[in-house]
């Protein structure tokens, strides 16, 4: 009988983490901001500086994942990373006070920047030498799968008595979801394969593959270097800021409630499959083509939602950008370890991972405060949708021209 590669155990527990980080204490988010600033009688523009906590200390902590990775190794990275999400559900429960839950947002941003994006991209990326963009698809895609349990789990216990503050029994109910899930993924976990020798590295000029890549500070004298990092930046802003204001976007303009939620749910549907499709496009035509494929269809996605109004064109408008706005997320997740994998290599993977991460987290605290700052002074959205399209435009052009310079030190390295 064929021994089971271990790395399947892997690519399942990394599902089953993502899944479960992701999709119960992140997805759910909308679902507690009428719950508690209700029961807690507290403004929600307020309350939703959690969200700008939980960014920040994102972003800080992703700057050290490579040193950290290497002194502590993913396994126990990965158990301080529920740890901090189990902490930010109990504080979250318990808190009666914006500070508080302002501390546990810090919380949960750390448990993120250990069981998430960054940590996937660092797990794939040591276990699957072939394949990995579609791999890390599937493995991302779990975020919609269980965000779609999530919803219903904490519904249920936040309605169940009546009780006002019924969202504290959901919090303590995720907590030992969290607990358990991260019992059964410490047990399995392993923090390399048997053979990690430099032999498992390819050299062939593949798509989907390994390559030796180059070492951090040569790669930081690289000016194609700090493009990519501007660009992830303005794509995270861009990205964030525009998906926040879509909603609010389509009521200001008549559509019904009913309607926008049905197509938030399509956004939610597609955003799984997408997510997976993006990694098998990368895998069979590369790093060019699926990073145009993403910031094309975001512009026009972006155009789309400027010309909704309340009428049948608009409608369906506003569904395809439901719809085809899921087909420019991957930016904000399997693209970060694509880009730094695919530019950068092996070498200076996980240094440069963090650093992506953390510059693109940077920009989703920009993006949302920004965009609804032009509509104070507006009165309408209109011109951080004009803006974000010209900015995507840009920062398209520039991508371009940084895969180029990077694929041409590539093939200066490898002959």
């Amino acid at each position: 009988m064929k021994r089971l590669n271990y790395k399947w155990v892997m690519v399942a527990l990394s599902f089953l983490m993502v899944g479960v980080a992701l999709g119960f204490c992140s997805s759910p988010g909308q679902l507690y901001i009428t719950a508690i600033t209700e029961a807690l009688e507290i403004p929600r523009s307020a309350y939703t500086l959690t969200n700008t906590f939980r960014f920040v200390s994102t972003a800080v902590v992703n700057l050290f994942f490579g040193t950290l990775i290497s002194r502590f190794g993913p396994k126990k990275l990965i158990t301080a990373g529920f740890f901090s999400l189990i902490i930010a559900n109990l504080i979250y429960s318990l808190a009666s006070s914006l500070p508080i839950f302002y501390i546990g947002g810090v919380f949960l941003g750390i448990g993120f920047s250990w069981t998430t994006t960054t940590m996937v991209g660092y797990v794939v990326n040591v276990w699957c030498r072939e394949n990995k963009g579609t791999i890390m698809g599937a493995v991302l895609a779990s975020n919609g799968i269980f965000g779609a349990v999530a919803m219903q789990f904490i519904t249920y216990f936040m309605y169940r008595n009546n009780d006002p503050f019924g969202y504290r029994d959901a919090y303590r109910a995720v907590t030992m979801i969290l607990l358990a899930v991260a019992l059964l993924i410490m047990l399995f976990f392993r923090n390399s394969p048997n053979d990690t020798d430099a032999s498992n590295i390819s050299k062939k000029k593949s798509r989907g593959r390994s390559w030796e890549g180059i070492e951090f500070g040569k790669a930081t004298k690289k000016a194609y270097f700090y493009l990519a990092l501007v660009c992830i930046f303005l794509t995270g802003m861009t990205l964030h800021g525009i998906s926040g204001i879509s909603a609010p976007h389509m009521k200001d303009v008549g559509l019904d409630p009913t309607y926008v939620a049905t197509v938030l749910s399509a956004h939610s549907i597609a955003l799984s499959f997408f997510k997976f499709l993006i990694g098998f496009i990368y895998d069979r035509f590369g790093l060019r083509v699926t990073s145009a494929i993403c910031y094309v269809t975001d512009a026009l996605v972006m155009l789309a939602l400027v010309f909704v109004t309340d009428s049948p064109s608009g409608m369906v408008l506003a569904m395809i950008y439901g719809v085809f706005s899921s087909l420019a997320l991957p930016l904000e997740t399997i693209m970060l370890p694509i880009f730094a994998g695919d530019l950068f290599g092996e070498k200076s993977f996980s240094k440069i991972l963090g650093i992506i991460v953390s510059v693109n987290t940077a920009g989703y605290a920009l993006g949302s405060p920004i965009s609804n700052l032009c509509y104070d002074l507006t009165g309408s959205y209109n011109i951080s949708l004009y803006v974000g399209i010209a900015l995507i435009v840009v920062i398209t052009a520039i991508m371009q021209f940084v895969i180029t310079s990077a694929n041409k030190y590539r093939r200066s390295i490898e002959g």
